[in-house]
């Protein structure tokens, strides 16, 4: 068994779209119109037949809640692997990317923690192990 699929709620799928591909350097999978919204899903260009992040739509009642909640708390909602924290960090603020955690060291792992625009706190995250 293996990960095939995982999401992140977003506000505007259009602007996700952009912000995932454009500033974070995946590539679209899928753009398939479903009503008002689309099966949006990006991969990593390193792996396109790997794991797809699907860019849902947060319409569900629930999200806003949630997502409101774990940006307060400083959650992101989810991780994704660099070679090199302080050089993504680096990358990524030049392109205007607000952090909200600066590249951390715990040990064997560094992270560092970006508001995605879309109403979503990620982790980006390289491990020694």
């Amino acid at each position: 068994m293996r990960i095939h699929l995982s999401s992140v709620f977003v506000d505007d799928q259009d602007k996700a779209l952009r912000f995932y591909t454009e500033v974070l350097g995946f590539v679209k999978k899928h753009d398939v119109p479903l009503g008002e919204a689309r099966w949006l899903t990006v991969v990593s260009p390193e792996d396109p037949d790997g794991t797809e992040l699907l860019l849902e739509p947060s319409g569900h009642p629930a999200v806003q809640p949630y997502r409101t909640a774990l940006v307060e708390d400083g959650i992101p909602a989810t991780s994704f692997a660099v070679d090199d924290v302080p050089a993504e960090f680096d990358r990524l603020s030049g392109l205007g990317v607000r952090f909200t955690q600066e590249p951390l060291e715990m040990g064997p792992v560094t992270t560092a923690v970006l508001d995605d625009t879309c109403g979503n706190l990620i982790q980006i995250v390289h491990s020694e192990q």
